[in-house]
């Protein structure tokens, strides 16, 4: 009875007959739901240091992936230098070559006048030996 006068005061007795504020199962409720919130707190700080790391891992990987793609670039870049460079290589060969045919050609005209000249020389050697 004095115990139901106290709890309708808001008092109560807990395990050790200690007087309480709350009711002792509120009490151990509320005990309970801070060890819950501990364990909450404790597995959240565990997440967060689990995602700094995979942050920390995509940004080294992002890094590692600029890094290649830029490396990619400037592969492609001397590619199309080297290209446009074999180009005016063969541009300036195919001019070569086609002044060495003329030169050829030149040569060869001459090379025909000349053995022209050597015939009709000849020709004059042995009508002036045959003459005498």
């Amino acid at each position: 009875m004095a115990q139901a006068a106290l709890g309708a005061a808001g008092l109560h007795f807990d395990e050790l007959n200690k007087l309480r504020v709350l009711d002792p199962e509120v009490s151990q409720q509320t005990a309970q739901l801070r060890e819950e919130c501990r364990a909450f707190l404790d597995k959240i700080v565990e997440f967060q240091k689990i995602v700094g790391s995979l942050i920390e891992l995509v940004d080294q990987l992002a890094k590692a992936a600029e890094s290649e793609k830029m490396k990619a670039i400037g592969a492609r870049n001397l590619l199309k230098s080297i290209a446009k460079q074999r180009e005016a290589q063969e541009q300036q060969l195919q001019a070569l070559i086609a002044e060495k045919k003329m030169q050829l050609e030149r040569y060869r005209i001459e090379y025909e006048t000349l053995c022209k000249i050597e015939a009709d020389q000849n020709e004059f050697i042995d009508q002036f030996i045959f003459q005498k």
